[in-house]
């Protein structure tokens, strides 16, 4: 059994139930390759200010190079005795080079060394979900862009409400993706702070170069405060705030293209490769993958607040509750890459059923806007043109008739103002292409938005 580095204060071995229940190799043990480039930096540092010597240094740099080479072709064997990845590392480096291993932990604590790893891990997969988030804006704007001038009936309290151009909707998803990634790119800024050489809690006393790490391990800046970077997880918490805001917006997009797929709609066809069927009843495709993506929505919130509520109560500095954080932030990530990577494959293969859309936006008097709108045209006050089109469609509602179905005398009854012109008026297209406000959803307007977005997608793919 391995020392502990507390043993020279005990008197008793741990418990082995103790170790066991302690343990967070399980864990922790996918950080090692930001451990071991955290260790040499550390030791690189060391020997520049002559606290270790350059031939120290160097062979723990190269020893750490090979426990890499270890742990990547499944050669290393864990232990709980050893608790963390950090102890794993340390005691095989030990194994292989002898005593001056143990100088690797000089001037630092298990409590920055955490921090550290744990940034420049959630520093790398930040950037990966911004990759994944900037593919997922590009199917998005690809399928915008593919069906342009198909329209649909857009929706307000799930009831029918307004025609709008299917690519204006799918657009509106571009943009919650495209504010995810914004946040994720801010957080980067607070993700990305050197904690090393904060120790415990207290610093140092050797004459350590905190920036000289910093720049080996590409962090733009260190962490002003030592008590603050050993006990800070605000940055984790940020990260998964976003992921839940992302993850938020996968959900409401999944409780669409469900609907849409439904009998009820069939706005859709979900491709058969990302839908299964029932073990009894041969008739069904269900669409398994959005339901999926909506429950692990709620599993991402969870681990948000696992971590917000962990550190709600803790003193100042670390605390071994601080342990709890990685199981969540893992998860978190997990989830989030693979939601965002099966809706990226999937999106592309989603059959559009242009003529069930059009034919719902011919129901439900969803051209009644544009009534009011023609009367207050025509110089009549809008309130007055709202009430006036309200009992126009009570009326058509007792005659089983949509407005642009009744006769001209039966419209002209409820105001002189009408003419012929009003059918022309309440078509579909037209309804449409006179959105015209910026951001609408008129057919020049969705093209022009598709054109920025398109041009905004160019300039990220350059950044990432």
């Amino acid at each position: 059994m391995a020392e502990k580095p507390w043993e020279g204060r005990f008197t008793e071995k741990t418990d082995r139930c103790v170790e066991a229940f302690t343990s967070s190799i399980r864990t922790d043990s996918r950080l090692y390759h930001h451990d071991i480039e955290g260790s040499k930096a550390h030791c690189r540092m060391l020997a520049k200010q002559m606290i270790i010597t350059e031939e120290e240094s160097s062979l723990m740099v190269n020893g750490l190079g090979e426990i890499k080479m270890e742990i990547e072709d499944g050669r290393f064997q864990y232990d709980d005795c050893l608790e963390d990845i950090h102890m794993h590392i340390e005691t095989r480096l030990t194994e292989k080079i002898g005593d001056v291993a143990k100088k690797l932990h000089t001037a630092r604590s298990r409590n920055d060394q955490v921090a550290l790893d744990v940034r420049m891990y959630l520093r790398d997969e930040t950037k990966s979900i911004i990759t994944y988030l900037l593919e997922l804006r590009g199917v998005i704007v690809s399928m915008a862009k593919t069906h342009q001038g198909v329209v649909l009936a857009g929706y307000t309290h799930l009831q029918r409400a307004q025609p709008v151009l299917l690519s204006h909707h799918l657009l509106a998803y571009y943009e919650m993706f495209t504010r995810d990634q914004e946040r994720l790119q801010d957080a980067l800024k607070r993700i990305n702070v050197m904690p090393l050489g904060s120790a415990a809690l207290a610093g140092t006393t050797y004459p350590i170069d905190r920036d000289y790490v910093a720049s080996l391990l590409g962090f733009p800046e260190i962490s002003r405060n030592s008590m603050d970077a050993v006990s800070d997880r605000d940055f984790m918490i940020e990260f998964l705030s976003i992921a839940s805001i992302s993850m938020m917006h996968l959900s409401r997009f999944s409780e669409e293209l469900i609907l849409w797929s439904s009998a009820e709609f069939s706005f859709i066809e979900i491709s058969d490769a990302f839908t299964t069927g029932s073990s009894i009843m041969p008739q069904k495709k269900n669409p398994d993958i959005p339901e999926l993506v909506r429950g692990k929505t709620g599993r991402v919130f969870g681990d948000f607040f696992a971590v917000l509520t962990m550190m709600k109560s803790l003193p100042l500095a670390y605390n071994r509750d601080m342990q709890e954080d990685k199981p969540p932030l893992f998860d978190a990530i997990d989830t989030l890459k693979a939601c965002l990577d099966i809706y990226i494959r999937m999106l592309p293969a989603i059959k559009v059923n242009k003529d069930r859309m059009e034919k719902s936006t011919t129901t439900g008097f969803i051209n009644a806007t544009d009534m009011a709108d023609y009367l207050a045209g025509k110089g009549m006050p809008f309130r007055e043109a709202h009430s006036v089109t309200g009992k126009a469609v009570s009326y058509a509602l007792s005659k089983k008739k949509e407005l642009h179905d009744l006769t001209i005398d039966e419209i002209k009854s409820f105001s002189e103002l009408i003419s012929e012109d009003i059918f022309e008026f309440l078509k579909t297209d037209q309804v449409i292409n006179r959105r015209i406000s910026k951001g609408g959803t008129a057919s020049e307007s969705v093209r022009n938005q598709i054109t920025v977005a398109e041009k905004r997608i160019k300039q990220d793919r350059k950044a990432y």
